[in-house]
């Protein structure tokens, strides 16, 4: 088993070396205002059988999970996904899927509505040949927070007489995001999370140690550094690997990245939906006019979208660039899943759909109006089940905002140690994209929107029902009497000519 954990300080003048203490095969931090990466590597023969005979049957699975509150992403960690649950996954050529959904619903909750990959998951289309080997199918569900991932590591991969790693597995229900990593080329399950803060205190004041021999842990104590290329991030700070070193080991380096920073801090962006919703509700994305400029001419502006299945995008509405320049949008670039438009939400096996659009900014001189710009993304909502109170509550997660900006002309794109890949968008660009975040704004509660659809009430039902089977009782009865009637008419008048022919 191999740990790496990375702490990215937020302010460099707030550090000092002093504030590490390395004794015996230990790490002490104290007050460490920072980020924190955990990311631990696990190979099949030290997970239990259940998982890995399940692992054994599948050719890759990539899960990301993001918080619904907000949080501050420092750079390198700067990638993001939509709130709640993801789940990209390619099984063994000519293999089932196995307990995949049975092993999400333990993990995660048993509410999960996932029947199989091959009716809950949608398939990814992968417009760059440098992606040819991502996931080709996707699930997403509303996961707000860890609490059944937590139980099901303590109960099934901890070890009944390991503290830490029941107190390592509790960690998780403050962590901003978590992801989980398996391919059958390497052979191991890689688990990481990110903590934008210490949960309770804000800083870190915590010792670090191995369990046991087998354990190798590397710790890094790192901070920004400008750097001249735009398209690196650069670092110094300690580097220390626990049962080596005996003080924490200077280092300065840079590495190409495939998501970097934004160069203002000032831009950021809002989800709403207009109101009334009604039946088609309208997706509102607000930025700021001001602060609205590509940090190069290369970069396009983007929102990557998930969608629920009870909502649907009509993707013949983005046909008309009349239309699209009304609503602030330049293109539709990409829509998968359930895009049926007529099909009621109880009839539709796929989870939901994902969307990809290309949004416009404004120009030199709608700048000089101070108003936010507000892109507009029309909607559909699906027929929904009854319910007791004649509401049901669709949570939507906000979009992922950036911009996608072609790298300089002959540039490679290198390995680096702290990217993040199957995010569910950049399949959907060329090679030589890098992405620019723009985070959402600070002051949201919550990265959710929730709009209440008007749905029959079952406590109102009774009487309807019971009308309505009134109604098409006495229809019955008039039509089989007027049925009667007529047959009985027509025998007399037979009757009659009969007689007059006498």
């Amino acid at each position: 088993m191999k740990h790496r954990i990375t702490y990215l300080v937020h302010n460099p003048d707030h550090f000092s070396p002093e504030q590490l203490s390395v004794k015996d095969d230990s790490l002490a931090l104290s007050k460490v205002d920072a980020a924190k990466e955990h990311r631990i590597t696990f190979g099949l023969s030290e997970l239990p059988r259940e998982l890995r005979k399940a692992f054994e049957q599948w050719h890759e699975l990539h899960i990301r999970w993001a918080t619904e509150s907000p949080y501050t992403a420092i750079s390198p960690f700067t990638s993001r996904v939509s709130p709640g649950l993801h789940a990209f996954f390619t099984p063994h050529k000519d293999q089932s899927a196995g307990p995949l959904c049975d092993l999400l619903r333990e993990a995660f909750g048993h509410g999960l509505g996932c029947e199989g990959p091959e009716e809950t998951f949608i398939k990814l289309p992968i417009l760059s040949g440098r992606f040819s080997m991502s996931s080709s199918s996707q699930y997403y569900a509303h996961v707000p927070s860890l609490p059944n991932l937590v139980i099901y590591i303590q109960q099934k991969v901890c070890p009944a007489s390991s503290t830490s790693c029941q107190k390592g597995a509790s960690s998780l229900l403050s962590a901003s995001y978590l992801d989980i990593d398996y391919d059958t080329i390497s052979h191991a399950l890689i688990l990481n999370a990110y903590w934008a803060r210490e949960p309770t205190s804000g800083t870190w004041t915590e010792t670090i140690s191995p369990r046991g021999k087998e354990e190798t842990i590397e710790i890094g104590v790192l901070n920004n550094e400008k750097n001249p290329d735009p398209e690196d991030v650069a670092f110094s700070g300690f580097l220390t690997v626990l049962g080596q070193d005996t003080s924490p080991k200077p280092t300065r380096f840079q590495t190409p990245t495939r998501h970097y920073p934004l160069p203002s801090t000032e831009l950021t962006y809002k989800t709403s939906f207009s109101h009334p919703t009604g039946l088609h509700p309208t997706l509102l994305i607000s930025l700021p006019r001001a602060n609205l400029e590509p940090p190069n001419p290369t970069c396009k502006l983007h929102a990557h979208l998930t969608l629920p299945r009870t909502l649907f995008i009509d993707k013949y509405q983005f046909n008309d660039e009349l239309f699209l320049a009304s609503k602030n949008l330049v293109s539709l670039r990409s829509l998968h899943g359930a895009t049926d438009l007529e099909a009621p939400d109880w009839v539709v096996p796929q989870w939901g759909s994902a969307a990809l659009f290309e949004l416009a900014v404004p120009s030199d001189q709608q700048k000089e109006n101070q108003d936010e710009w507000q892109v507009s993304i029309p909607m559909h909502l699906r027929y929904l089940p009854p319910s007791e109170t004649g509401h049901r509550e669709v949570p939507v997660p906000w979009p992922v905002v950036f911009w996608a900006c072609r790298s300089e002309e002959g540039a490679k794109m290198a390995v680096n140690p702290f990217d993040r890949l199957h995010l569910g968008y950049e399949g959907l660009f060329g090679s030589k994209t890098r992405f620019m975040h723009v985070p959402p704004s600070g002051n949201a509660s919550r990265l959710f929107e929730e709009i209440s659809v008007p749905v029959l009430n079952l406590e109102r039902a009774g009487p309807v029902e019971w009308g309505t089977v009134g109604v098409v009782v006495a229809a019955f009865l008039w039509l089989c009497w007027g049925l009667f009637r007529g047959a009985g008419g027509n025998d007399g008048k037979e009757v009659e000519k009969g007689k007059k022919k006498q």
